[in-house]
């Protein structure tokens, strides 16, 4: 699965690094970026749960 974030919707409420720590972190302003050994891919059922607690839905899976 290839994650993007869109950092033009992202508001940093920080959900995706709650439900998946190990794939997401959040930069010096708060917001949300994935952990680099995960910039090109990710799977298992949290990148999904991250996806859905996006308020903003800044989060999409392909």
């Amino acid at each position: 699965m290839r994650i993007s974030i869109d950092m033009d919707v992202c508001i940093g409420a920080g959900q995706c690094v709650l439900a998946a720590p190990k794939i997401f972190t959040q930069d010096d302003d708060g917001f949300s970026k994935l952990l680099p050994e995960y910039e090109d891919t990710a799977d298992g059922p949290l990148v999904g749960e991250a996806a859905r607690a996006c308020p903003v839905q800044a989060i999409t899976i392909t």
